[in-house]
């Protein structure tokens, strides 16, 4: 499993106007090539009536599946500057199809790459971004005794407070970056002279917000 990477929230589109031409990018998270199809299927029949519904999308942790589909436009104009909008944005897991409903004024060539890619980046940026980080959850028993400097001292470091407990005895649970378990549990043990229990439970993936 990948330690982070980078996708789209979930769901969104965008449109903007290129020469009277409507370009509206749909972006959906999808994890396989199913969901990926799925969606480019579902545009396509939504938007029916467009000229064009172009496609591209990056499946897998090593961009192993990747498809461009120019849907009529001159080839390598459409789904090709797409995908390389992706890529660029070092996304996974992606699929974005760009609906064009032309405006009567002819691009070119180079005046289409630019508007797909273009209209990618945009609706990248309308949906969002987030990292997608590997986390391990670790729950830590100390004595109440070591409460206020266990907790300023977790609260101003690198790692994730998730929740406290308070119970028989006090316990902390903090969110580690996946590798760093051994590090951690050195560093609390170190901070609470050996008077702690540290218990390291499953992993799963936490998402933060990246600027555009």
């Amino acid at each position: 499993m990948l330690t982070s990477y980078y996708t789209v929230k979930t769901e969104g589109e965008n449109e903007i106007v290129i020469q009277k031409s409507r370009f509206i990018a749909h972006v959906k998270r999808t994890p396989t090539e199913e969901e990926a199809q799925a969606f480019i299927q579902s545009i396509k029949k939504r938007h029916a009536s467009a000229t064009h519904n172009c496609s591209a999308y990056l499946i897998g942790e090593q961009d192993l599946i990747q498809k461009a589909n120019d849907d009529g436009e001159p080839s390598g104009t459409a789904g090709v500057p797409m995908l390389e909008v992706l890529k660029k944005r070092k996304l996974k897991d992606t699929t974005v199809v760009v609906t064009r409903y032309f405006g009567g004024i002819k691009l070119g060539a180079g005046g289409l790459i630019r508007a797909y890619g273009q209209s990618v980046s945009e609706g990248l940026n309308a949906t969002g971004i987030v990292e997608r980080k590997l986390m391990t959850k670790i729950t830590t028993q100390i004595d109440y005794t070591l409460l206020g400097k266990v907790e300023n001292e977790i609260r101003s470091s690198n790692y994730l407070l998730d929740e406290i407990a308070y119970l028989e005895n006090v316990s902390f649970t903090v969110l580690v970056n996946s590798g760093d378990e051994e590090l951690f549990t050195e560093w609390i043990t170190n901070l609470t002279s050996g008077k702690c229990e540290v218990t390291i439970h499953d992993q799963s993936y936490i998402e933060v917000d990246v600027d555009n």
